[in-house]
C-alpha cells in the first residue's frame, strides 16, 4: 500500500493522473529550517521528517514531500500574508529562480530520498499585476507565492527541468525511487 503523508491537493491529483492509487494520511510536523541548514538538505529533512511521522506499518510505503523555491540563496515557503506574497513575487519578477522538492520513500527501515531541482523563469511583473494576482487568493498557499498550473501560468517565461515538481511533485523521480524501493504498481 501507498501512503501519501501529504495535505496537498496538487500532489494528489498528480499522482491520481499517473495512475498511482495511494492513501492519504497528514503528519503533523512543524516545519522550521535549521540554522546554515541548506535548502537541499532542509527539503530533504523535511520530506524524511513527514514520512516517518506519517509511517504506520513497515509493510506501507509512505510517500512524502517538500517544497520551495530559493532566489539568491533566500528560501521562499509559503507567504505569511498578502503583502510577504507581494514581496516574494517582486522579488522573483524578471529572473529565473529555483523550485526544490525533497522527495522522500519510506519503507520499513528503509529511507529513499532525493531533491530535484528546477529553474523557472519570470516575466517582469508590475506593482499592479502583483496586487491583481494577490488578491485573487491564488498565492497564499503556494511555496513562492505563485501557482505555474493557475493564474500565475501568463507570468513564466521558461521551465527547465520537471514542470511537475513545480506544481509540487517530481512525479517521474517518485516512480523511479517506488521502483527502487520494489513498490508492487499492480498491488497499488
Amino acid at each position: 500500500m501507498l501512503v501519501l503523508a501529504s495535505q496537498s491537493p496538487r500532489r494528489r491529483e498528480i499522482l491520481t493522473q499517473a495512475g498511482f492509487s495511494f492513501t492519504v494520511r497528514v503528519p503533523g510536523i512543524e516545519e522550521v529550517r535549521r540554522d546554515s541548514e541548506s535548502p537541499e538538505d532542509y527539503v530533504r529533512r523535511l520530506a524524511l521528517e513527514k514520512a516517518r511521522a506519517a509511517a504506520s506499518s513497515p509493510l506501507e510505503f509512505v510517500l512524502a514531500a517538500d517544497t520551495v523555491v530559493v532566489v539568491d540563496g533566500a528560501v521562499l515557503e509559503k507567504p505569511a500574508s498578502t503583502l510577504d506574497a507581494e514581496r516574494m513575487l517582486l522579488r522573483l519578477s524578471g529572473r529565473p529562480h529555483a523550485v526544490l522538492t525533497g522527495v522522500c520513500l519510506l519503507q520499513g527501515g528503509q529511507a529513499l530520498c532525493a531533491v530535484e531541482s528546477t529553474r523557472v523563469y519570470f516575466s517582469t511583473l508590475s506593482e499592479v499585476e502583483v496586487r491583481d494576482y494577490c488578491a485573487s487568493g491564488e498565492p497564499m498557499d503556494k511555496a513562492g507565492a505563485y501557482a505555474i498550473q493557475g493564474l500565475a501560468s501568463k507570468f513564466i517565461e521558461r521551465v527547465e527541468g520537471c514542470y511537475f515538481n513545480v506544481v509540487g511533485l517530481p512525479v517521474s523521480l517518485v516512480y523511479r525511487l517506488c521502483k527502487q524501493a520494489g513498490y508492487s504498481f499492480n498491488e497499488g
